[in-house]
């Protein structure tokens, strides 16, 4: 980094959090159209949000709960189907000044020098072409990367790349940055030092912008960054939760208070009340009538569940693992651990609470078990446990031929459901149903049917 501050317009003190809002989104829906026939799918529904201007705010949750499309409404780029966005005191229609976004992947134009790719959006701006390269030097500066000006994309390293795309922002003068998971397509080290350059440069005022708004699976980066946290639930998204971070920068991974943060944000996002949440696009009907049809599965390899069990099983752990720790351990963020977590949670073999994961008898049962005696104990759990896997045990059971098409089972869920998580939970259950043995299914046909009927 270098000591210069990127003088794009006249540096002010950020107003107090408790000032004006920057932002305001009020009961925000945003629907997807399936096509004909095929109703909604919803994909936002009643989001509430304020950002200050002094604050990064971090929007953590898994893949499909709304985040990335709410960051795209903000931009502008995306209109939703219901709701307001309130920037500066009025509605947002459209890209404006003021927002910017860095993407997740760096966006930048292969044909064009780390100079011209930071320029292209003053340029869309109207700016000269004197002033465009005078702001885009500092911008680069700034960010780091002095001397590579007449570099292309192909000669810089991730790090770099993305550092442009930063720049690239930065040199609008934003008041409010948008940051897309902008450290994710990097590799661990590249990302930890960019976000601490990024907050650096915050805390010591040399950014033109006035808040930051973050979206991220990583529990941690989310504590290190940002002065709140929304946790997004999902089908549809919406929020659940928000925490304040009151911890001095620099933040450390080893300090006690952000460790209690960190597990208290695991215990929230494991919480197995919500394994149960209706999902996106459900139906009027009374859910009592098929209890458990509009759960939602995620296609977790039965291998990764036997595997997360013995690892839980065996040392530093011995049954029971703190969910931070055991994703350090693992190398795991939220999008890979926590569905493989919630189907053992699902399945009896494990549970949650506090942040911490416990193995109960099922699951240590399992685990000293043979290959036969654990497919016979995995199968009566799935259905057990299972709704979906059980209707489709009972129906084979009851029809003469023990055959039935995938779509007798897929239009059951899309009641409840959107098409695409009616596909991945159907994918779930086939996949978990031929581990037990439980049923056969073919792809070509697609069709189940009982391999040796009783």
């Amino acid at each position: 980094m270098t000591d210069t501050a990127l003088k794009l317009r006249p540096q002010v003190a950020p107003e107090p959090r408790t000032g004006q809002p920057l932002l305001e989104i009020r009961n925000l829906r945003q629907v997807y159209k399936k096509g004909a026939g095929l109703g909604d799918l919803v994909v936002l529904d009643g989001v509430d949000l304020t950002l200050r201007p002094g604050e990064i705010v971090g929007l953590l949750g898994r893949s499909g709960s709304g985040k990335s499309s709410l960051l795209r409404i903000i931009a502008g780029l995306n209109r939703p189907a219901g709701g307001e966005v309130i920037w500066r005191g009025k509605p947002l229609d459209g890209p404006t000044e003021g927002i910017a976004m860095v993407f997740q992947s760096f966006a930048l134009f292969p044909w064009l020098t780390v100079l011209e790719n930071v320029e292209i959006g003053l340029e869309a701006l109207g700016v000269g072409p004197e002033e465009r390269r005078r702001r885009a030097l500092q911008g680069i500066d700034l960010i780091g990367l002095d001397g590579f000006e007449s570099a292309y994309p192909k000669e810089l390293s991730g790090g770099m790349r993305q550092r442009v795309g930063f720049a690239r922002a930065l040199v609008l003068a934003p008041e409010l940055l948008l940051l897309d998971e902008p450290f994710s397509a990097l590799d661990v080290l590249t990302a930890e030092t960019l976000r601490t350059d990024l907050v650096e440069l915050w805390q010591e005022k040399r950014l033109p912008i006035s808040s930051m708004l973050l979206v991220t699976h990583s529990i941690e980066e989310s504590v290190l960054m940002c002065d709140r946290v929304v946790i997004f639930a999902s089908n549809p998204g919406r929020i659940a939760a928000e925490i304040k971070i009151d911890l001095a920068h620099p933040r450390s991974r080893h300090d006690e208070a952000f460790n209690r943060i960190v597990d208290q944000i695991y215990g929230l996002m494991t919480n197995p009340a919500n394994l149960a949440k209706p999902a996106a696009g459900a139906s009027a009907q009374p859910e009592q009538s098929k209890p458990g049809m509009s759960l939602v599965l995620s296609n977790v390899a039965t291998t990764d569940l036997a595997g997360l069990m013995e690892t839980l099983t065996g040392e530093p752990f011995s049954g029971r693992a703190d969910l931070p720790e055991l994703g350090d351990y693992l190398n795991m963020e939220v999008d890979e651990l926590f569905p493989i977590v919630e189907t053992l949670q699902l399945f009896r073999f494990a549970e949650v609470a506090h942040g911490d994961i416990r193995l109960t008898d099922a699951g240590r049962r399992f685990v000293d078990s043979d290959v036969d005696q654990r497919k016979r104990i995995f199968r009566d759990h799935l259905l057990q446990y299972v709704p979906i896997a059980a209707l489709i045990r009972r129906v084979l059971d009851e029809r003469p031929a023990h055959r039935a098409p995938y779509r007798r089972f897929s239009e059951e869920l899309e009641d409840f459901m959107s098409e695409a998580f009616a596909e991945e939970t159907l994918d779930a259950v086939i996949n978990w149903g031929r581990y037990a043995e439980l049923f056969a299914y073919d792809e070509d046909t697609q069709g189940f049917s009982l391999e040796n009927p009783t």
